[in-house]
């Protein structure tokens, strides 16, 4: 985490995961809303049960992947916490990063086992998500100990997302489906995800001219700047929206009506199906 690449790579799945999201509710939203579910295999449950587990699998994969390489990557402390030796704990900041990973691994691991067997209720993989974006905020809480002013605020300002997107998944465990709550853990994990290229261009630019970090000045624009890149990830995330829903609206009219009536055929077909499965 201490460089630029350290930031950027977590920052592009943030960003990757946010785009997704966008995109897999706003279509399922579009197609419950315009009743055109019998017109593309990824709209039925069926479907919509193996994305969630291919998502839940890679999200298993790349947080067991950034434990890895948290511990034997250079300079990684290689499964040794305490060091005999020098009476000193070992690679601090690594285990936090492990053990923040640890528990997105096990949201992916409990996903999994959520839409792949019917050994776990529905609602444990979100309160499996939630958990594992809180403990990612309340371990970077006690992360900024004996750092730099902006250093500090510009991490602070990382929590607000966090928690707030640990707080918006945990209301889906009560409220699944809601359209509003996932647009906007969306928008949240976007702003996470953009968040973290600008904490590295703040703290470690790629082409030089570093900024002071302990002038006030400073402060006040990185907090303008987090305003703007929440507006900037709303924005997104509301043009994708009205985007898929605008395409599933002009492919539901441009659908001829014989057609219409083998679509809604087999639109009871394939739920009879997902209901018996």
């Amino acid at each position: 985490m201490g460089s630029f690449k350290g930031h950027a790579l977590p920052g592009s799945f943030f960003l990757i995961g946010g785009l997704w999201w966008t995109g897999k509710y706003s279509f399922w939203c579009a197609t419950r809303r315009n009743k055109c579910l019998g017109s593309t295999r990824l709209a039925s449950r069926a479907s919509q049960r193996r994305l969630e587990v291919i998502e839940s699998s890679l999200m298993l994969f790349f947080s067991v992947v950034g434990m890895l390489a948290e511990q034997f990557a250079a300079g990684g402390p290689r499964l040794r916490l305490y060091d005999t030796s020098e009476n000193q704990w070992k690679d601090l900041m690594n285990w936090q990063h492990a053990t923040m990973y640890l528990f997105f691994s096990l949201a992916g691991a409990i996903s999994l086992i959520v839409h792949a067997t019917e050994a776990a209720p529905l609602a444990l993989d979100r309160l499996a998500l939630a958990l594992a974006f809180f403990i990612e905020g309340f371990l970077f809480v006690y992360h900024l100990h004996g750092r730099n002013m902006l250093d500090v605020h510009v991490h602070q300002m990382l929590l607000y997302g966090v928690f707030g997107q640990a707080l918006v998944v945990f209301l889906e465990v009560f409220h699944r489906g809601n359209i509003t709550l996932e647009l906007l853990r969306s928008a949240l994990c976007l702003l996470q995800g953009s968040w973290f290229w600008q904490i590295g261009y703040v703290l470690y630019p790629p082409r030089g001219g570093e900024w002071d970090l302990t002038d006030h000045n400073n402060i006040m624009f990185v907090t303008m700047c987090f305003c703007w890149h929440l507006a900037a990830n709303m924005l997104i995330v509301g043009t994708l929206y009205c985007a898929i829903s605008s395409a599933v609206r002009s492919r539901l009219k441009r659908t001829p009506p014989v057609e219409m009536g083998l679509l809604k055929h087999r639109d009871g077909e394939l739920e009879s199906d997902d209901e018996a499965v």
